[in-house]
């Protein structure tokens, strides 16, 4: 797996989580749903996290994950603000 060193950004108690993944970290992401179907907050699906891709204005800030669904393992890309746990390492 690829392990990505990218820069540190300043993170305060008040920062979205989403700031501080990393590439090789497994995390939790809300599911989007169907077009024309219900929001179920409910809904989530787990994902390792391959790259991290800064956004326009700030660069050292992630806008986007490149992911690995664990249970499929379909790789696709996810907004930042879409995630919302770290999952532990053991």
């Amino acid at each position: 797996m690829l392990i990505e060193k990218s820069k540190k950004a300043l993170i305060t108690r008040s920062a979205p989580l989403f700031l501080s993944v990393r590439a090789g970290m497994t995390v939790i992401v809300q599911h989007l749903p169907e077009a024309g179907q219900k929001w179920n907050k409910e809904r989530w699906w787990m994902a390792d996290v391959i790259h991290v891709e800064g956004g326009a204005c700030n660069p050292n800030l992630p806008a986007m994950f490149q992911v690995a669904d664990v249970d499929s393992g379909v790789i696709r890309w996810v907004s930042a603000g879409l995630v919302t746990h770290i999952v532990p390492s053991v």
